[in-house]
């Protein structure tokens, strides 16, 4: 059972990002208000949901939010700051655009950047405890994975309508294959530094 708030009385906004780990495309930051003590008996971390279930919880999160808004950060910007002030920008990007100011945040993970003077709380594997961070994973992940599954229509070879960018066998011999395109992080190890040698 996820949590509805870890501040009842204060205005709670749940950040989660998506497509850290990826080699291509941008990472995806969402931030949203629930109202107190909501309840969905469907939403969860995002990674154990299947496509169906997302979607359905992204009309539903929409519906229901006070507040929420997307962001992300382009892989030209990920290979100027890195990775990881590139995740805490689309987090600030998507707190910027919510129509309500939270009080407090919730942060999925163990590390951010203190946006402005609002305090927050980093909670490792958040989007399994707290409904804000949850619904947050949901509206990031959808959005990615639409984003990239756009992309792989322009770049096909590469696996992105079912890897989204991240390091799978087959993404990794579409770089072998066909190099990289402009979606691809430079900064990143897109292919392994040695040969795997075979007997």
């Amino acid at each position: 059972m996820l949590l509805s708030a870890f501040t009842p009385d204060l205005i709670e906004a749940g950040c989660d990002e998506v497509g850290r780990g990826c080699l291509a495309g941008p990472v995806v930051a969402a931030a949203v208000i629930l109202p107190k003590a909501y309840t969905h008996e469907l939403l969860n971390d995002s990674k154990q949901l299947n496509k169906e279930d997302r979607l359905k919880l992204q009309t539903d999160i929409v519906r229901d939010a006070l507040a929420w808004a997307v962001a992300e950060v382009s892989n030209e910007e990920i290979d100027s700051i890195n990775i990881l002030n590139a995740s805490f920008k689309a987090m600030h990007l998507a707190l910027d655009q919510l129509k309500l100011r939270p009080q407090f945040l919730l942060i999925d993970g163990n590390r951010f950047k203190p946006y402005g003077e609002i305090p927050f709380e980093c909670i490792i594997k958040g989007d399994g405890a707290y409904l804000s961070i949850a619904a947050a994973s949901v509206l990031a992940k959808n959005y990615r994975d639409d984003l990239m599954s756009k992309l792989a229509e322009k770049y096909p070879g590469y696996g992105w309508h079912t890897n989204v960018g991240y390091p799978t066998d087959e993404h990794r011999d579409g770089i072998r294959t066909l190099g990289i395109t402009p979606y691809h992080r430079r900064s990143f190890q897109l292919l392994p530094s040695q040969l795997e040698l075979f007997e």
